[in-house]
């Protein structure tokens, strides 16, 4: 690619930046004028939560929820929760998993304890603690069962507890709904090298979809690559 090419590559995202920057800012603005409009209306308040989160302005956000959860704690049920909610995604987005597991715990509303559930299952997996993770996202697809997220998130923690049979089940279904998921490929080839299956399918959708997953994965690939060759060495010389 000459410099040329470079130079309109690097302008034409920066307008892109500049056009989104600006279309929150109006959208921003819109959120606080209606809040002002209209200080009941607790949907505003969690609209504006997540545009902060979107913009990473973490500690906004969890100033904005903190104050709304003290408006509306005795007016409304349903606010309560949207707002505890909110405030979940608040901790999530910002890596603070545990303080995300408080809130999205507290949530009673049937229609989003289904959300909190998947919510909670992505916040223990944050933490490393996938056999809860696992447990929270099989809940959650009782209601989202041809979710490709869902269960793509029930794959990854099976795959990472070592269940590689159930996963590779699991990565089948995210791709048959979601085919061009290049991080689903590539796990779903890392479960086939495992169980002795031919990846080759899986790893060069993956390259081709998500260049930059595929990449990461390498060492993690040869990790277990090394594994299974020094477990078949040991195998044959028993």
């Amino acid at each position: 690619m000459t410099e040329t090419n470079n130079q309109t590559e690097a302008d034409q995202k920066k307008a892109e930046r500049d056009a989104k920057q600006k279309e929150s800012e109006q959208l921003l603005h819109r959120l606080i004028q209606e809040i002002d409009d209209d200080p009941d209306n607790y949907h505003t308040y969690y609209d504006l939560g997540a545009l902060l989160v979107n913009l990473k302005s973490y500690a906004q956000a969890e100033e904005l929820m903190m104050k709304a959860l003290g408006l509306f704690a005795d007016k409304s049920r349903a606010a309560k929760d949207t707002l505890t909610y909110g405030l979940g995604n608040v901790y999530y987005e910002a890596g603070e998993y545990q303080k995300a597991i408080e809130q999205f715990n507290k949530v009673k509303d049937s229609k989003l304890k289904s959300d909190a559930y998947l919510m909670l299952a992505q916040s223990y997996m944050g933490n490393n603690d996938h056999k809860t993770a696992l447990v929270f996202a099989l809940t959650a697809a009782e209601n989202h069962q041809q979710d490709p997220q869902v269960n793509q998130l029930i794959a990854d923690n099976l795959l990472a507890v070592g269940s590689f049979k159930d996963a590779a089940k699991y990565y089948d279904k995210t791709l048959a709904s979601d085919p061009k998921n290049g991080h689903a490929q590539f796990d779903r080839g890392i479960a086939a090298v495992v169980m002795g299956e031919d990846a080759t399918e899986y790893f060069e959708q993956a390259k081709q979809l998500d260049p930059k997953y595929y990449e990461n994965g390498q060492s993690r690939l040869a990790d277990i690559q090394a594994v299974l060759t020094k477990k078949k060495d040991d195998q044959s010389k028993q």
